[in-house]
C-alpha cells in the first residue's frame, strides 16, 4: 500500500445541516451534484459528508456509537492570527468550541472545535511544518 490517503468521509446526522456548516459557514465549495453525498476537493484529498446511518450500513456496523472516537481532523494555519480567524469563523457558523487556541507544549498554537455532528477539528499553527502556496504541509524544510 502506498503511503497516502485519498478521502476522509464523515458520517453526519443531518446532511443538509452539515453542508450548510461547511459551505455557508466555512466557505467550502462542493464538487458534486448528487444529493445523497457531498464531496469537497482539498489539496490532494477528498473530504466527504454522508448520512451516518448509510455509512454505518455500508461498513456493516451498528450506527450507534458514543464517546471519543480517537480521531481528530486538523487544519494547519500559517500563523497564530490565522488560527484565531478560523476559530471565529467556525464559531460563527455554529461550531462548538471545545478548547480555545493556546500556546502548546510542542511549541505551536492550537485549539479544537466540534462541527454540528461533534466531529473534532484541531486548528493549529505549527512553526515546524511549512505550508506551501497550495496549502500543502511539509514535514521538512
Amino acid at each position: 500500500m502506498e503511503q497516502r490517503m485519498s478521502a476522509v468521509t464523515l458520517g453526519v446526522d443531518d446532511l443538509s445541516r452539515a453542508r450548510r456548516f461547511y459551505e455557508e459557514g466555512l466557505g467550502w465549495k462542493r464538487g458534486n451534484t448528487e444529493e445523497e453525498i457531498a464531496f469537497y476537493a482539498l489539496n490532494g484529498l477528498v473530504f466527504a459528508l454522508y448520512p451516518r446511518h448509510a455509512l454505518a450500513a455500508d461498513v456493516g456496523i451498528d450506527v450507534q456509537g458514543s464517546g471519543f472516537s480517537g480521531v481528530t481532523l486538523s487544519y494547519n494555519g500559517r500563523s497564530r492570527e490565522e488560527v484565531d480567524a478560523v476559530f471565529a469563523k467556525a464559531e460563527a457558523a455554529g461550531a462548538r468550541i471545545v478548547k480555545k487556541p493556546e500556546e502548546v507544549f510542542w511549541g505551536g498554537y492550537s485549539g479544537y472545535f466540534a462541527d454540528p455532528d461533534g466531529h473534532l477539528w484541531e486548528v493549529a499553527f505549527n512553526p515546524f511544518w511549512p505550508i506551501d502556496a497550495d496549502g500543502n504541509v511539509s514535514l521538512s524544510d
